[in-house]
């Protein structure tokens, strides 16, 4: 029975484009096997999959600037590689991929000992702490974006993996929910899957002026809803399985700049204000996204320490009046496509690691 390991978790980055690939890996896997956290984010999601096997570990988690905190991290490493063996034992993989990540990590240092093929994928620009340690264990690693791949003997620069679900919205369903008007523009913002704090009051401040001329529809991450706020043309909920739905109404949407979620945004052709994480909520990853979206012309930036309500209602109506410019740039832009490709691409990588057949491109 050919079957294949996928990891990664914790946040929407490092789960949902492992989903995206599910569709396809089916065609070539009797088998598929999620190893993610216990009582997560992962652990829910998977539940919507039942064709897939999802096996919880614990891991620890790197605490950035907290030394005494990490300092029974590396017994607590050796403890999930250990689990991890046992469960690749049992399974038998023929490949293992990985999106990165500290859920990922000690899966594929098990991976790497009992020597299968690892193929792992980096989202951003440069590598995060986890990734920079899997690289040593990969057989190949893909690359969101072409200068990641450059100076990575074992990288190959495969865009990012998109959901095909995107491409097939249903907007009357984000309407009976949200219970918004289709004769006013929506403006989506999105925190990503774990919320972000500061960018929700900043949508509250907002709201009595955005509110006036148009819909919001707010995803403020589990646990952040704020029920002492309400208005008829303003939505917000902790996190939505249908996003399609939402985006497919939007004019325009607001988001934190995770490379999975901006790549989505590309794909639709949909205008973006991307808000990034500062350095000191990350390791700046974010803002390197968000500069690269920017220099290419996919996204209008406002950077957190200039966030205002006046601010961010004036990038929303500059975004609004300057949406078809966008749009066509969107459209030539010789990068997207490139960009885009991932979910096929990321597969043939896979299917080779492990000596199976890559799909044949169409004629």
């Amino acid at each position: 029975m050919k079957t294949i390991i996928l990891t990664g978790g914790g946040t929407g980055g490092h789960i949902i484009p492992n989903l995206s690939l599910i569709p396809l890996l089916k065609q070539h896997f009797e088998k598929i096997v999620y190893i993610g956290l216990n009582n997560s984010l992962e652990s829910e999601l998977l539940k919507l999959y039942p064709e897939v096997t999802f096996e919880g570990i614990t891991t620890p988690k790197l605490i950035r600037d907290k030394f005494l905190k990490n300092i029974t991290l590396p017994f607590k490493l050796i403890k999930s590689i250990n689990a991890c063996k046992k469960i690749l034992k049992k399974y038998k993989p023929q490949v293992i991929f990985s999106k990165g990540g500290f859920v990922s990590l000690p899966v594929c240092i098990a991976g790497k000992l009992l020597n299968l093929p690892v193929v792992s994928h980096e989202s951003d620009l440069t590598l995060g702490l986890a990734n920079k340690i899997i690289y040593h264990c990969c057989t190949t690693f893909c690359t969101t974006f072409e200068s990641t791949s450059k100076n990575l003997k074992k990288a190959v620069f495969t865009g990012s993996p998109i959901k095909s679900e995107l491409f097939f919205p249903h907007p009357q369903k984000a309407y009976e929910i949200s219970n918004l008007s289709p004769l006013r523009p929506t403006i989506l913002f999105v925190g990503g899957s774990t919320g972000a704090q500061d960018l929700n009051q900043a949508v509250y401040n907002a709201l009595p002026v955005l509110t006036k001329k148009y819909n919001v529809v707010h995803l403020t991450g589990k646990g952040k809803l704020n029920k002492n706020i309400t208005s008829p043309h303003y939505y917000q909920t902790e996190f939505v399985l249908n996003i399609q739905d939402f985006l497919s109404i939007s004019q325009v949407v607001v988001s934190r700049a995770g490379s999975n979620a901006i790549c989505e945004l590309l794909a639709l052709k949909k205008p973006m204000l991307l808000i990034p994480l500062p350095k000191n909520a990350s390791r700046g990853d974010q803002i390197q996204n968000a500069n690269y979206f920017l220099k290419n012309g996919f996204a209008s930036v406002l950077y957190q320490n200039q966030l205002t309500t006046q601010t961010l209602v004036d990038k929303i109506d500059l975004l609004l009046a300057k949406k078809s410019i966008y749009e066509k740039t969107f459209s030539t832009h010789p990068q997207v496509n490139k960009l885009l490709n991932g979910t096929q691409n990321i597969l043939t990588q896979i299917l080779k690691a492990c000596n199976l057949t890559p799909p044949h491109k169409k004629q």
